[in-house]
């Protein structure tokens, strides 16, 4: 790839004409469901809905002049509204609307720079760090956390907000005083959604049903029945937003979680919704991408960014080739702006978080859980466990334990490989896991094979040589041999591992033997002490070889002499 197509929107120079009517009505189709919900992220977010507009546009744009992915639909998610709810709520005192609005900018902007130096640096990789099931957990997490936010709104309740429990005890207290308008106008609101979905899933639903709710507030002057509305929504272009500095050393920890997930949520879309025929998403390059989307969305009054699951979904469900349907999306937007801003003001509160609760739902699948459960009990435990610490300790340090969560199962996993004796199946040259299940595998008596599984070194070397030294005592042979072909890399404490197992063995009168050393295992072996003391006689190229030359020593000397 030239260094112009490297730096310049690939895109642009290999679209091809016919995709373009594919790509307007895609990207129309994907404005009337990112516009609605951006709106109410932004009250998510305790921000003006007119961050939302902002943020279906400007981000947007910037994504697509700099993304790889020709289908991922950037603006913001319902983790990314409250997470960065929680951290303006925590620096931001008050109703100010000028320091509520440098606070925002102040930590997108910092998002952005963060991400702009995790592509620099080549991080790309840290999206792996949190698992699937993990990350199942954390969303579930989430979802139960804005659910709980936003009920005060779906009922007509005003008290002030804490600790999950806290809000829990205080919805409770004053469910009588709820507005029986205000929850008859969410029930109908999310009626709307469910029926919608059900039955004309390719509708623009959150479009319908805001639109809707505008009209029934000026058409019944639901306002007069308790009705809480947006109110004035400023008309006109994003004006210029200048971080505050030293907000930032308040925000940083908050941003930085926050980079995480914007990340973590846009790489995971950008590949799912992938076509073969296209290249395939560049983890770096989204850093990049979207690193600048919030950077430049920050300097213009948008909320932080990242790509969208169900949003990218419509998107290419509905057609999209390239990013043009991305800026066609960023048009509309911009044409509520200028054009339609007004008619926002009679927008209910109660619609929009409708507008949340029911896509967040979305966020916590049972499914998901029980597909984890029935394949590994464990994992179960971590999704559990990092939904948990969402609700119970906050949504940053909810990111925080999964994080640690991860890696404790990454440590769990690698810390405990796993050591299989093998037998032959008969009549083959195929080796396989000593089972009850299977009693006419062919054993070799005086010959012990081993098989390791996964990377030795100091993490798990002492483990390994506690799983083998029972099975060597056990088996009373006097060849072991250690069947390598599933080991992909050793290093020195594992190598040290094998020096001093080789030679306990030799003191009780047995031979080590190792088999299946793929070339950088066989050259780390050969470097160190212990590829002088097996030789070339004690390595072998498979466990074919190994157990003909066992045989050709007992055909010759018999069973007593078999440890050379």
């Amino acid at each position: 790839m030239s260094r112009r197509s490297s730096i310049a929107p690939e895109w642009l120079f290999h679209y091809e004409k016919q995709w373009a009517r594919a790509d307007i009505v895609a990207g129309l189709t994907a404005a009337a469901v990112v516009i609605p919900k951006s709106l109410a992220y932004a009250t998510i977010a305790g921000l003006p809905v007119q961050a939302g507009l902002y943020t279906a546009c400007v981000p947007m744009i910037v994504y697509a002049f700099t993304g790889s992915s020709r289908a991922l639909s950037v603006s913001t998610t319902t983790t990314l509204a409250i997470l960065a709810a929680n951290a303006l709520s925590a620096t931001v005192g008050g109703d100010d609307a000028n320091a509520l609005a440098a606070a925002s900018a102040t930590l997108t902007m910092l998002v952005g720079l963060m991400l702009v130096a995790a592509a620099v640096l080549r991080l790309g990789f840290v999206a792996n760090f949190i698992s699937e099931p993990v990350l199942v957990g954390f969303k579930a997490g989430v979802a139960i956390v804005i659910v709980m936010d936003q009920l005060p709104k779906l009922f007509g309740m005003h008290y002030p907000k804490g600790s999950f429990f806290h809000n829990v005890g205080a919805f409770v207290a004053d469910l009588p005083h709820l507005s029986a308008t205000t929850l008859a106008l969410a029930l109908l609101t999310l009626a709307a959604l469910v029926l919608l979905e059900r039955f004309v899933p390719r509708a623009p639903a959150p479009l319908i049903v805001v639109a809707a709710a505008i009209i029934a507030v000026a058409l019944f002057g639901l306002r007069a029945h308790g009705i809480e509305t947006v109110g004035a929504v400023p008309a006109g272009l994003p004006s210029w937003t200048q971080p505050d500095l030293p907000l930032a050393l308040k925000l940083w920890p908050d941003a930085l979680g926050i980079a995480l997930m914007s990340f973590t949520e846009s790489i995971a879309a950008a590949r799912a919704f992938a076509r073969n025929d296209e290249p395939a998403p560049d983890a770096n390059r989204e850093l990049l991408a979207t690193g600048l989307a919030n950077a430049g969305g920050a300097l213009l009054g948008a909320m932080v960014a990242g790509g969208g699951t169900s949003q990218t979904a419509v998107n290419r469900q509905a057609g999209a080739r390239s990013q043009l349907a991305g800026l066609v999306t960023a048009l509309v937007a911009l044409a509520v702006m200028l054009l339609f801003a007004p008619l926002m003001a009679s927008m209910p509160h109660a619609t929009l978080a409708a507008v949340v609760v029911f896509y967040s739902i979305g966020l916590f699948s049972p499914a998901e859980f029980h597909a984890i459960l029935k394949v590994r009990r464990t994992e179960f435990v971590w999704a559990v466990t990092a939904c948990a610490g969402v609700v119970l300790l906050g949504t940053l340090e909810g990111i925080v334990v999964a994080i640690i969560v991860s890696l404790f199962a990454l440590a769990h996993q690698v810390s405990d490989p796993p050591v299989y004796a093998l037998r032959r199946i008969p009549g083959t040259n195929v080796f396989r896991r000593d089972s009850s299940k299977h009693p006419d595998d062919e054993a070799f008596p005086g010959l012990l094979l081993l098989r390791p599984e996964g990377r030795i070194f100091f993490v798990n070397a002492e483990r390994v040589a506690e799983k083998i030294r029972p099975l060597v005592r056990e088996s009373g042979a006097k060849i072991v041999v250690l069947d390598l072909s599933r080991v992909f890399d050793v290093e020195y404490t594992a190598l040290k591992m094998m020096i001093e197992a080789d030679a306990r063995l030799a003191a009780n009168g047995t031979t080590l033997w190792l088999a299946g050393l793929n070339p950088g295992v066989l050259a780390a072996v050969r470097r160190s002490p212990l590829g002088e003391r097996l030789g070339q006689t004690r390595m072998f190229y498979n466990l074919e070889h190994v157990v003909i030359k066992y045989q050709e020593i007992v055909s010759r000397n018999g069973d007593d002499a078999a440890r050379r």
